[in-house]
């Protein structure tokens, strides 16, 4: 039987984050806990679960890990700008530079992201990701997004997170919405390509959000529940936590006008955030403190070269499931 899924498995509840094997639809990965390079022992397990999953098996992986002759993979350089860049050509070449990283198939993410950390902390692990130039997942280029839209005081960012069905599974998915000259637009990182960049051009939150339905639709996922969070602090040095979670909207329990008017009051929520004085910024000292743990000479291989929660409404629908397709599940 053919297996796919969509949406990554980085989007996950906080329960979830102390498990050494997670799953996303069914289908394991893992996560590197013990910063680059990685210790022999993740190395091993990351090679094992690439033959175990990957047609070719451990033919494949002996033929790679013998090579000798192997091409230097290139290592995509950080953007920058001229003065006279719009903000919509920046946000496209911060993620033209995202997808140059590629994304990450091995079953192992290499960089270990705790929600519950501080901003400053998640901006260390964010400078980490542009000196290895490893392939990430879609809650790491979140966080890159968000460092390389720092000096970006025009754009406002937030996070936003997806939960589909298909099949009898659930998957998770998560990019970082932007919003700038009363467009909304978003930055990510998937499998597939409609399911991460939105140009600056929807009018409305609630555009936005249809956007990414029709692509999950696409892929005959049914979204079931939207979680946004508010604006992210442009302080890289901000002892602030992400508030990732400040409206969840169970989809399939609301109607379309429903859903608008909660996107709506998500919006006026976001806009009261703006001006409101933050914790300061730590000393240096504390700083240094705090930051990623993430600090080693270098990288395997590709170095070389709770705010108050507002649930939607209770009105419940009869829950369609989704056709089996001849049980082959799409993988994003």
């Amino acid at each position: 039987m053919l297996r796919a899924t969509v949406g990554s498995a980085e989007e996950r509840d906080e329960e979830d984050e102390g498990e050494e094997e997670l799953k996303d639809g069914g289908v394991p990965f893992y996560v590197n806990r013990g910063g680059l390079p990685m210790d022999e022992e993740t190395w091993e397990r990351m090679w094992r679960h690439v033959a175990r999953i990957h047609p070719g098996g451990e033919v494949l992986a002996k033929e790679i890990r013998g090579a000798t002759d192997l091409p230097k993979i290139p290592v995509p350089s950080v953007p920058s700008y001229q003065p006279s860049t719009t903000i919509p050509q920046r946000l496209e070449a911060i993620q033209k530079y995202i997808r140059e990283l590629q994304y990450n198939h091995t079953g192992t993410q290499f960089f270990e992201i705790k929600k519950s950390r501080p901003l400053t902390a998640l901006m260390d692990i964010a400078k980490e990701m542009t000196k290895e130039a490893l392939p990430i997942k879609c809650l790491e280029a979140v966080i890159l997004a968000i460092h390389l839209t720092n000096n970006m005081p025009g754009v406002e960012r937030f996070p936003l997170s997806f939960k589909s069905h298909f099949s009898g599974n659930h998957f998770y998915h998560i990019v970082l919405g932007v919003h700038s000259g009363g467009r909304f637009g978003a930055l990510g990182m998937s499998r597939r390509d409609d399911l991460m960049f939105k140009p600056l051009e929807f009018r409305t939150l609630m555009d936005l959000v249809q956007e990414f339905e029709g692509a999950y639709r696409g892929y005959w996922h049914t979204l079931r529940k939207i979680k946004i969070g508010q604006y992210v602090s442009h302080d890289p040095h901000s002892v602030e936590q992400i508030e990732w979670k400040h409206s969840i909207l169970d989809v399939d329990k609301l109607s379309k006008e429903e859903l608008r008017k909660e996107l709506e009051r998500h919006t006026r929520d976001m806009r009261l955030k703006i001006g409101k004085p933050v914790p300061p910024s730590p000393t240096k000292d504390r700083r240094n403190s705090m930051g990623s743990p993430l600090k080693g000479p270098g990288s395997p291989i590709r170095r070389i070269s709770r705010v108050e929660r507002r649930p939607s409404g209770e009105k419940k629908v009869l829950e369609q499931k989704p056709s089996d397709i001849n049980g082959y599940q799409i993988r994003v």
